[in-house]
């Protein structure tokens, strides 16, 4: 086990698509995977129970169910002198009655014993994210394919890997106390706002170069505020659990919630502050959160909201930019912001998203734009189709300069 890398969480993983069998609910409070001689490299030849958690993930924003159970790992014919015959039991749950025939799954031997299931819809983002994070062919069988992370497929946990692991419900340990004593001072021991901590993780980030490379600056900024964070959280909700509380069990979900929905917040609103900082280094004049149409507030519009009201401005110069950290089915809500503007783009950290996504925001007139160094998670035909921030950048300031020539006295 190396620290930062996939095997600090994982000790391996089997990934198979699921079979009519499986999917099938009728047959017993007990299931059984197939295709599962492979296994034998993860979870050994001895009989074991599995302490094991369910989860269930659809396309669908907050598509998801979960549930805890177990495992069940034995060899039928233990007691034959030559012969034996494998078998992995899970039981019904709320998870395992949604399984579809050629949905992925996903068995992930975790580093505290127990065992992650987890089950993804075929033909979604978060099928093609898994199999890109575990180093994984497309053409997954029925018959489980393992990978001994240590030995096979162990990568440094970057960006794309820490996203997707998070969107699996793994939560990764990286603090940083040389900065407790700054934020805490800073801060006088409170949470900032949103823009206060976006300028401190620029600030810290000596190394960014926002105006040669604005593709790898976003997400050292990113990586930074979320460093940042994650330290101060870390320290505040440790001082609230000392505290204990009054109402109980009451008390400590409503306290859980509220630290959850604070760090969901967070994240969308830090990835337009650190876009606005990159632009006006480029010297790229916008709008941003201001109204057009029906009242939608688009993320940024360029040159201006000014020259967007202004129906004599050639609309054809005009640009807007959604920002959303992670995209799933919310992309679609950009296509009715800013009528004016036909070609719609939308910026983005989330990692390789499925073809299908892509092929309808295509459709829909929308284009992505991804930082450059995320581009290689996506397909060699997505990647031609990609805008890096480089990309969208020159492209904007040239519709500026040509505004302005078109506009001089």
């Amino acid at each position: 086990m190396r620290k930062g890398y996939l095997s600090e969480y994982f000790e391996g993983v089997a990934v198979k698509r699921i079979s009519a069998v499986e999917a099938s609910p009728e047959r017993s409070n007990q299931h059984e995977f197939n295709g599962i001689s492979e296994l034998r490299k993860l979870l050994g030849l001895n009989r074991r129970i599995f302490p094991a958690r369910f989860l269930y993930l659809m396309e669908d924003e907050g598509g998801f169910e979960s549930a805890e159970g177990s495992l069940t790992w034995y060899d039928a014919r233990e007691n034959h002198p030559s012969r034996s015959e494998y078998r992995l039991y899970f039981p019904t749950t709320s998870v395992s009655l949604r399984l579809r025939e050629r949905d992925l799954l996903v068995i992930g031997k975790m580093n505290d014993g127990g065992l992650t299931v987890i089950a993804v819809e075929q033909g979604s983002t978060l099928e093609r994210q898994i199999l890109w994070l575990f180093g994984l062919p497309d053409g997954i069988t029925q018959r489980f394919t393992v990978r001994e992370l240590e030995q096979d497929h162990d990568v440094r946990i970057g960006f794309a890997a820490r996203f997707i692991l998070e969107e699996l419900g793994i939560r990764i340990k990286e603090t940083d106390g040389n900065y407790l004593d700054l934020l805490v001072r800073k801060f006088n021991g409170q949470f900032p706002g949103t823009a206060a901590l976006s300028e401190m993780a620029r600030e810290t980030c000596r190394d960014a170069d926002p105006g040669d490379d604005p593709d790898g600056t976003i997400i050292s900024w990113m990586e930074q505020e979320l460093l940042l964070f994650t330290t101060l959280e870390r320290h505040l909700v440790s001082l609230e659990l000392r505290k204990g509380f009054e109402e109980n069990v009451e008390g400590f979900l409503k306290f859980s919630l509220s630290v959850h929905n604070r760090r969901k917040a967070r994240a969308g609103m830090a990835l337009e502050n650190h876009l606005e900082a990159i632009f006006r280094t480029h010297g790229i004049r916008y709008g941003r959160g201001k109204i057009t149409e029906n009242r939608t507030r688009p993320d940024f519009v360029f040159p201006g909201i000014e020259q967007y009201h202004d129906p004599s401005f050639n609309s054809g110069l005009l640009t807007m930019l959604g920002s959303k950290s992670s995209c799933k089915d919310r992309w679609r809500q950009v296509l009715d912001e800013a009528q004016r503007i036909k070609q719609k783009h939308l910026f983005t950290l989330e990692p390789a998203i499925s073809t299908n996504q892509t092929t309808q925001m295509q459709a829909g007139n929308l284009q992505l734009v991804i930082p450059q160094q995320l581009h290689p998670t996506f397909t060699v035909d997505q990647q031609n189709w990609l805008m890096s921030l480089r990309d969208f950048i020159v492209m904007v300031s040239e519709r500026q300069k040509l505004a302005d020539i078109i506009n001089l006295p």
